[in-house]
């Protein structure tokens, strides 16, 4: 049931019960832009406001957060800690693992909470969003960046970058997109016929399978299929659940009624076995890794005959993303968009580079500047100014990483140019770091050029110029990765690029051309890959959210039909006079 306070007025209950879809005229929509990314100066106030949220994060006790069904908080005593990455001392929330009970309540609150969730008009539910968006940009800004900071280890900028700005405008983008799709109506009529579409949520429920790098991307996963008309379990990760959960309670602070989108922090093999054992599973919408993306996908193939509808599947995975450096390349570019692909956020990005080709030729310039430049950074808690990163975002990744690390030096391979020591965390659990690392390999097929460490670490292979030809090296990159999420190749020669653009156009989703591989931004590069990094649907653009919907064609007959006989027919009475 949807909550009383958004009860619709009698009228438009009607109107909503016998259109089945959005209303015939649609308001303007407020004119939309990328929200501004603030610069978060010394002394500036966003700054200050800021800094006082983390503050109290980081001193109080953490925040107790239940999972949330139909708008009621079940508490089931499974209680787990989402600690900070940087200061493992620090409890950034504790939260309620749901059980089978809770979700099996969650399926049934999403389910009956969909029918009359489809049928509110669109303009009612375009509001609800952007005025979250509204709010994200000015009540709760501080306390999202704030959240973002303390629990999943970004600096002030890069959680600005992601929290705020990305978030704000997945939403509102996605409801000038929404408008767009639902205005999109058969142009052509027959005689005496009215055709239309009409774009329906999903039957069934949604259920949205959160990372912890982005939490801008918990709120998109959960959020737009909700736009659309669709009902949604919200499965946050462990390392994200305070600030998914803020961003939950906004939404449900700008009108978003109970039970459209259910909160159930849980572990993830009991979460992906109860969704895909329910007849009612409508789609999957996941970000996470590609091991994790193929479990589901199998579980859901196995089952495909219980369910009442094909489930949709739709998946960003990871990345093992590349700058590839022609001859003609600048260097000093080079060199700074791959030390910020590689070491904002300690590379946790999907989209970061991580394998790099530099040709011989420049390689002595090249290595000169990229070591300069890794000297200069530093790395430590998220409030001090400078710090490019903080942690990798849990003691699990921290010893994939140290083990990977560890091997380098028994590896004849491999050679550490920069970087390479994991300093371990002091008796209070403070001052866990892994020093932005950068190697060389010999071997363009190493498995440091092809698996995905998901930390601060880029592999580099200098290829011979003189001998290698430009087509060869475009092969490698293709042919080495088993990803297709993002590259970047720089170059001043256009033929080169062309060149490279088409020999890599299965290489990437996102393909740039002299810049960094990381960064995308919605309205303007739609993110997402292929091969094992994903269904490459491209969050963040219009064709996005047609994943969310389920069209429906109507032809209305506006005359009545008069004759059974169609002209080529005889016409049987003349034929049994003659």
């Amino acid at each position: 049931m949807l909550r009383q306070a958004f009860r619709l007025p009698r009228t438009l209950r009607a109107a909503a019960c016998s259109c089945r879809c959005v209303s015939s005229s649609f308001p303007v929509i407020p004119p939309v832009s990328n929200e501004p990314i603030l610069d978060f100066g010394p002394n500036t106030p966003e700054r200050e406001a800021v800094m006082k949220e983390y503050n109290r994060l980081m001193s109080e006790d953490p925040v107790e957060i239940p999972c949330i069904v139909n708008g009621q908080e079940r508490k089931t005593g499974d209680i787990r800690h989402q600690l900070s990455p940087f200061d493992y001392a620090i409890s950034a929330s504790t939260f309620h693992y749901a059980d089978e009970e809770v979700l099996q309540d969650a399926i049934k609150s999403a389910l009956e909470a969909r029918h009359s969730w489809d049928l509110v008009p669109f303009e009612h539910k375009a509001a609800i969003f952007l005025k979250a968006a509204d709010l994200i940009s000015t009540r709760y800004r501080a306390q999202v960046i704030a959240s973002t900071m303390v629990g999943q280890g970004k600096n002030i900028l890069q959680a600005e970058i992601d929290s705020t700005c990305e978030l704000i405008d997945f939403y509102r983008f996605a409801v000038e997109y929404a408008k767009e799709l639902y205005e999109t109506q058969p142009k052509h009529h027959g005689a005496g016929t009215w055709n239309r579409m009409v774009y329906r949520g999903l039957e069934g429920f949604v259920a949205a399978i959160c990372p912890f790098n982005f939490t801008a991307i918990g709120g998109n996963l959960a959020g737009i299929p909700a736009l659309m008309g669709n009902s949604v379990l919200w499965k946050p990760s462990d390392n994200a659940v305070l600030s998914n959960y803020i961003v939950f309670n906004i939404l449900r602070e700008a009108g978003l009624p109970d039970g459209v989108i259910n909160f159930v922090p849980c572990d993830g093999p009991l979460f992906g076995d109860t969704i895909t054992d329910s007849p009612d599973l409508a789609a999957i919408n996941f970000t996470g890794s590609s091991k994790t993306f193929k479990h589901l996908w199998k579980q859901v193939g196995e089952k495909i005959d219980n369910y009442r509808t094909f489930p949709r599947l739709i998946g960003e995975c990871g990345g093992k993303n590349f700058h590839l450096l022609h001859t003609t390349a600048d260097v000093e570019s080079a060199v700074h968009a791959t030390i910020r692909s590689g070491f904002e956020y300690a590379g946790q990005k999907c989209s970061a580079c991580s394998r790099v080709y530099v040709p011989e030729s420049l390689w002595a310039e090249f290595k000169l500047l990229l070591v300069a430049e890794q000297s200069m950074l530093t790395v430590g808690n998220p409030s001090e100014v400078g710090n490019i990163y903080s942690a990798v975002i849990n003691r699990k990744a921290t010893a994939h990483i140290r083990e990977a690390l560890l091997s380098v030096e028994r590896d004849e391979e491999l050679t550490v140019i920069a970087g390479g020591l994991v300093h371990d965390e002091d008796d209070c659990g403070r001052g866990v770091t892994i020093e932005p690392t950068i190697i060389q390999t010999t071997n363009p097929k190493h498995h440091f050029m092809t698996t995905e460490f998901f930390g601060p670490v880029i592999t580099i292979y200098v290829y011979d110029d003189m001998k290698t030809p430009w087509a060869e090296i475009l092969d490698t990159v293709n042919t080495t990765s088993a990803y297709a999420l993002t590259g970047s190749v720089f170059a001043r020669d256009r033929a080169a690029v062309e060149d490279a653009s088409r020999a890599l156009r299965q290489a990437a989703g996102n393909f740039y051309i002299n810049d960094k591989s990381t960064g995308s931004v919605v309205g303007q590069q739609p993110f997402g890959g292929a091969r094992a990094s994903g269904t490459n649907d491209k969050a963040g653009a219009a064709s996005y959210l047609q994943k969310w919907v389920s069209p429906q064609s109507v032809k209305e007959s506006l005359l009545p039909v008069s004759r059974l006989e169609h002209p080529s027919m005889v016409y049987r009475g003349k034929e049994k006079e003659e």
